[in-house]
Formats: structure tokens, C-alpha cells, sequence
């Protein structure tokens, strides 16, 4: 199979790029710069140089793929709302190709906006700002064979630069690894690789279902992962209001923990990385 993939050289992209190329298929991927594009065709793949305003050049290259991964997206929190409407637009502009072609796209999302322990059934709250999975669905409606992947907040491995590190972040410029109230908000976690595989099982059986939950660890405490970021940075861990994380606090104390047993039995997806507490435990995750 010829798959498009934006974000190919990001932190989940990538992943999903070598995932692809390992199981035989072929990857075309967008990248905004030309030294990303030389990493990319060095793995065998080819290269598409844009943004994800690039709509012309995104439906070109959907047209000439057999599937689309859609993995790209702009996590500034300080212009949130514009990277979300970018990403929408990028989505409408992609399905648009594939209307009538029966080609599938997956696109990503997380799991902000949905109720604690959500299953892949539930449908986020429709005042959350991130507007993929509606934009996935107002394509099924148009017959776009369209599914999303509920990305975990913590998609980790080493290497990782997202939002634990963020919090690892805060932690190294306050001198304390803090949570808000007490705590018992929960994360779900991933690690990267097992991802990865997630989306590639969807395309290759053909999207049986409309939404995945890409989430090994299900309820982890968010307290606990600030006392394993202070361990490992030789910093206290304390609560803290959540004026302390800024425009991050929505994401500190937020429920972002979901199921996934209907995804582990419908594609046989069965991860096998490490869990998100065991993987942050590490020296090599907190880099100088």
C-alpha cells in the first residue's frame, strides 16, 4: 500500500513512517523544510515539502496514495485555536480528494474533551477546540472511509519531546515537579512504537471501526508521574494552583484517561512497550 503521511518526521510520524516501511509499504511524507526532506528519503520514502496550509499540494498527494496518516499538528498553546483550525481545514482539504475513491484516511486526535475511562464509543465534547475527529466524521457523512486515532497525552519512548517533558520542563524553572489539587487526575500513556503499530494494523484491515484508542496505560494518577519527574531531577514534588503551570494547567489537571479494550480486540492490537511510569523512570528521559 502507498501511504501519505503528514508529520513524518515528527515525534509519532515518525514512528509511523518506519512502522509502514518495515511491514513492506510505501510512504510518501510531508515535511516543512528540505533538511527533514533529506532525513526522510534517506529511510526510502518520498518526500512532499510543505505545511498543512499547502492544500493543493496535501490533495495532490492524497490523490496519488492509496491511504492517508494524518499525524501533523501544531501544539502551541499560546495560538491553540489557529493550529486546531489549521488542522481541520487540512483534514476537509484532504478528504475532499478522496471523496468517491474509497480511500481511507486516519486522522489523530487525543482524548481532552471526553469523560474518565472513556471508550472508543463516546464522543468528545463537542465545545472541545481541537475539531479532528468532527472533521473525520463530517467526512464519513460525505463516504470517505475516514477513522481517527485518540492519541494517549503521554506517547513516550526516549527521545520524547512532548508534554512530559513540557511538565519535566516546568519542574527544571520552579525547582518543584508539581501537580494541581491533589492529584488524582489521571493520564493515559503509549509508548510511541506501540502507536505506531496501531495505525498501521487500522489501514491494513481496512478501518473496521471509525475511532481507535491508541492507550496501553489506562488511569495513571498524574501525581504520580510529577513524583517520578522529581526523582529523577532531584527535585521536590508538591501540589501547586494551577495558575503555577500557566496555559499548560488545562492539560496538568486535566482527565485525560480512556479504554481501549474494543481497539485490542477489533484490530488484535496488543502493546508491548514499557508503561509511562516505568519509561519516565529513567536518566536518558531527563537529557541536560
Amino acid at each position: 500500500m502507498h501511504v501519505f503521511v503528514t508529520g513524518a518526521t515528527g515525534w509519532v510520524g515518525s514512528a509511523v513512517v518506519d512502522e509502514l516501511l518495515t511491514a513492506g509499504h510505501m510512504v510518501t511524507g510531508l515535511v516543512r523544510t528540505s533538511e527533514k526532506a533529506a532525513a526522510l528519503a534517506q529511510k526510502g520514502a518520498g518526500v512532499v515539502i510543505g505545511t498543512l496550509d499547502d492544500h493543493d499540494a496535501l490533495q495532490s498527494a492524497a490523490r496519488a496514495a492509496e491511504a492517508v496518516i494524518h499525524t501533523a499538528f501544531h501544539h502551541d498553546f499560546s495560538r491553540f485555536q489557529e493550529s486546531a483550525t489549521q488542522d481541520q481545514r487540512a483534514i476537509e482539504a484532504m478528504g475532499a480528494a478522496l471523496v468517491g475513491t474509497g480511500k481511507p484516511i486516519l486522522v489523530t486526535t487525543g482524548l481532552s474533551g471526553l469523560p474518565r475511562g472513556a471508550s472508543e464509543d463516546d464522543r468528545p465534547n463537542p465545545a472541545a477546540p481541537r475539531r479532528s475527529e468532527a472533521a473525520a466524521r463530517t467526512l464519513i457523512a460525505l463516504g470517505v472511509r475516514a477513522g481517527t486515532v485518540r492519541l494517549a497525552p503521554s506517547v513516550h519512548g526516549i527521545g520524547d519531546y512532548g508534554f512530559v517533558p513540557m511538565v519535566a520542563g516546568f519542574a527544571r524553572r520552579t525547582g518543584v515537579s508539581a501537580w494541581i489539587g491533589d492529584g488524582r487526575n489521571c493520564w493515559s500513556g503509549v509508548h510511541r512504537l506501540d502507536a505506531a503499530c496501531l495505525y498501521r494494523l487500522a489501514l491494513e484491515q481496512g478501518l473496521p471501526e471509525t475511532v481507535y484508542h491508541a492507550v496501553a496505560d489506562e488511569p495513571v494518577p498524574f501525581r504520580e508521574i510529577a513524583e517520578v519527574i522529581g526523582k529523577q531531577l532531584g527535585l521536590p514534588a508538591a501540589s501547586r494552583a494551577a495558575e503555577h503551570f500557566g496555559g499548560f494547567a488545562n492539560m496538568v489537571g486535566g482527565d485525560m484517561a480512556a479504554a481501549s479494550a474494543k481497539t485490542r480486540a477489533i484490530l488484535g492490537w496488543t502493546p508491548t512497550g514499557p508503561g509511562v511510569l516505568q519509561d519516565i523512570d529513567q536518566p536518558g528521559y531527563y537529557p541536560d
